[in-house]
């Protein structure tokens, strides 16, 4: 577990993944009310009409849930580890002589 809280990486700046994260609730909430709206499995209709709106709403619901994944992975994923500019610095020992 992290001690420091996720809001000390970025005090003052904002946020960085607040847009991304409303932005994926926006499409999964569009997504899910196209699909509800159409109801392609109650009305029959022209099968090029169903596919077109079975494929704009799963467009939108994966999307939306991709944008997610990113921002949930952002604040809770491990940081990478820190690269040392040092070519050497994997067969570094510390000791010199």
């Amino acid at each position: 577990m992290n001690p420091e809280s996720y809001e000390y990486e970025y005090e003052g700046a904002g946020d960085p993944t607040a847009v991304p994260a409303a932005l994926g609730l926006g499409l999964l909430a569009v997504g899910g009310w196209l699909l509800t709206t159409t109801r392609p499995w109650d009305k029959p209709g022209h099968p090029l009409t169903l596919a077109l709106g079975w494929t704009v709403s799963g467009a939108l619901l994966v999307c939306g849930l991709l944008l997610l994944a990113r921002c949930v992975r952002a604040v809770h994923g491990h940081p990478d580890p820190p690269l040392d500019p040092r070519p050497d610095a994997a067969t570094d020992t510390g000791t010199e002589g």
